[in-house]
């Protein structure tokens, strides 16, 4: 699973990666260091998405946890902040969105923790050059009434561990390299579906960090630092 993650600058991106943005006409790079850096995106709160709409790509900033069109209110987004990579094509929750509403969240890394309570240490898991990562994800639509405002919300696939994070934890996020944004974004649901089959492995790496990252009330840069395990 995945629910502790970060977002900041400067962003720092692989040659291949510059090159699939220049392709996509998408400058993640303004568009994540303009912006207030997250050290500690938490389920609930609002942050960067990659979204294919109107024939082109877009940064928006959305809400974590997915509440489909036809929840009854925005507490379902509890429950819906991963989407097993296994069940996604046909979850209720989420097999709309994947064949309509797959968008790339950007990630400078994750959390996880390991351990049992109270001595569980958390884990800052990134790629070893500090290169952003684009996690596999969906979007949707939900308001109140017919003529309420649009809330948009987003969840990350997870899938099988690699070999550096499954050291931490027994799921992942689905980190899709370059060559497949495009695919996973505005490609037909088969080529998607393929996509989380086919992924390979990320190269990631991985270090304790201060325990204070369990708290979303603590969002300092010192979150993501190394610590004392």
């Amino acid at each position: 699973m995945c629910g502790r993650y970060a977002t900041f600058g400067p962003v720092s991106l692989s040659r291949q990666a510059r090159e699939t943005l220049e392709q996509m006409e998408l400058d993640i790079i303004s568009e994540i260091n303009q912006r207030e850096p997250q050290y500690d995106i938490a389920p609930t709160q609002k942050a960067p998405v990659v979204v294919h709409a109107e024939g082109r790509y877009h940064v928006r900033a959305y809400r974590w946890g997915l509440v489909p069109h036809w929840a009854k209110d925005m507490k379902f987004g509890a429950k819906t902040i991963n989407a097993r990579a296994d069940t996604v094509t046909t979850k209720p929750s989420f097999r709309e969105a994947f064949k309509k509403r797959r968008c790339l969240v950007p990630a400078s890394g994750y959390f996880e923790w390991k351990g049992e309570s109270p001595n569980k240490q958390p884990y800052f898991i990134h790629d070893p050059a500090g290169d952003l990562l684009m996690f596999a994800g969906l979007w949707e639509g939900w308001r109140e009434s017919p003529d309420a405002e649009w809330v948009h919300t987003y969840t990350v696939i997870t899938g099988e561990p690699g070999k550096v994070s499954g050291d931490i934890h027994d799921r992942q996020p689905v980190i899709l390299p370059p060559d497949l944004w495009e695919v996973w974004a505005e490609g037909a649901p088969a080529d998607a579906q393929a996509v989380l089959t086919t992924a390979p492995e990320a190269d990631l790496v991985y270090h304790p960090v201060p325990k204070a990252v369990g708290s979303p009330r603590n969002k300092g840069p010192e979150l993501v630092e190394p610590a004392e395990a």
